[in-house]
């Protein structure tokens, strides 16, 4: 599914210097390279503040603790996600809230959210899921008009770019109070170990979300709040500094393998491609498929036998899951959501590959419907 070691090898003495100049300092928690990377990254989104944590769902759970939420209160997220979205809502003893999702995008709407609020409503997480932006202008008009905090869950998305009406360009994860991510090493910005961020343009809210990763520390051994101890180790974020420079490149190789799948995928009547966004530019974290009639187990176990790795993310909605049933709330028939947890495939995506192997992937796709397995 991704070739981490072939994209080490195309930059290997970059990332090697950055490395052993961590080693040769020996300046392994929060050495230069931390704040280097966090103020290239702010300057990369166009965002104030980056406050750099241990992981993606560090930073969900520290952006919830900045907003102050009391236990109760309810948070909208949506049920076709990663459980990470939803367990950070749990764990402070707050209401994750299960929304549908659109069957053509796999994303929250406005709509959907419209649907979920209720008194004990405080905040939303939005998902970029899969390297797609939500349709963040609809949903931030909703928010503001109930008085509803936005985190924007942007683990899939970084390097996304949304065009608002007004035609100003904003990076995804950069619309809501904040945004978060995860430099997990697949994802299209990733890290050689775990590593997380997140990023708003309060300067409370900032100063917030930097005290609490820091043991709720403003300076040394004077705790104001019960915080957490999430750090960016300095390996990571040298390593990051060199991927950074090249994420936009990372981002049109991913475009250019998608197109390749699209052009050569689109006819299949079982199969449904990816669809972009009208107004946001889609990064392909993955390259996610609808199979119909039934077929998607089938394809993905014939992929299998011809040595092509395929995943299903995901196969549970959130409210199926065991560890949601007594503290979530279901907030309407998740039809489609549940139609796709049945029908999503994603095929290998990642920014070595090359147009050998993808033709390998699609002429086995297309045998397989062909009759030819």
């Amino acid at each position: 599914m991704v070739d981490l070691k072939g994209q080490y090898y195309r930059d290997k003495e970059s990332f090697d210097r950055a490395i052993a100049d961590v080693l040769d300092s020996s300046a392994f928690i929060n050495g230069p390279q931390v704040k280097e990377f966090a103020d290239a990254l702010a300057g990369y989104l166009g965002v104030k503040h980056v406050i750099t944590c241990a992981n993606g769902t560090d930073a969900l759970q520290i952006a919830l603790m900045a907003l102050g939420l009391q236990r109760g209160d309810e948070v909208i997220v949506p049920s076709f996600t990663y459980i990470a979205s939803a367990e950070v809502i749990s764990l402070l003893g707050l209401t994750p809230v299960m929304t549908d999702v659109d069957a053509e995008s796999f994303e929250i709407t406005a709509a959907n959210i419209e649907k979920a609020i209720s008194p004990k409503t405080k905040a939303i997480i939005p998902v970029h899921l899969y390297g797609r932006c939500c349709d963040m202008e609809a949903i931030m008009q909703v928010a503001r008009r109930e008085n509803l905090f936005v985190i924007e869950d942007n683990a899939q998305s970084i390097g996304g770019r949304i065009t608002c009406s007004d035609s100003r360009v904003v990076s995804a994860g950069c619309f809501g109070d904040f945004g978060c991510t995860s430099f997990f090493p697949s994802k299209n910005l990733g890290c050689y170990g775990d590593g997380g961020a997140l990023y708003t343009d309060n300067d409370e809210l900032a100063r917030k979300a930097a005290m609490i990763a820091n043991h709720g520390q403003q300076k040394k051994y004077v705790h104001t709040v019960t915080g957490c101890n999430s750090r960016l180790d300095s390996i990571q974020a040298a390593v990051l500094n060199v991927k950074l420079r090249h994420l936009d490149e990372y981002i049109q190789r991913r475009r250019h393998a998608a197109s390749y799948y699209d052009r050569h995928l689109s006819d299949i009547p079982q199969i449904i491609i990816p669809k972009e966004s009208p107004s946001g530019s889609h990064v392909y974290h993955q390259y996610t498929l609808r199979v119909l009639e039934d077929m998607r187990d089938s394809l993905k176990e014939y992929l299998a036998s011809k040595g092509i790795p395929s995943m299903v993310y995901y196969p549970l909605t959130l409210d199926r899951q065991e560890a949601f049933a007594s503290v979530s709330r279901v907030a309407e028939p998740l039809d489609n959501a549940s139609m796709l947890c049945r029908q999503v495939l994603s095929l290998p995506m990642h920014t070595e590959l090359s147009e050998e192997e993808l033709e390998y992937i699609v002429s086995a796709i297309k045998d397989f419907f062909n009759g030819k397995r």
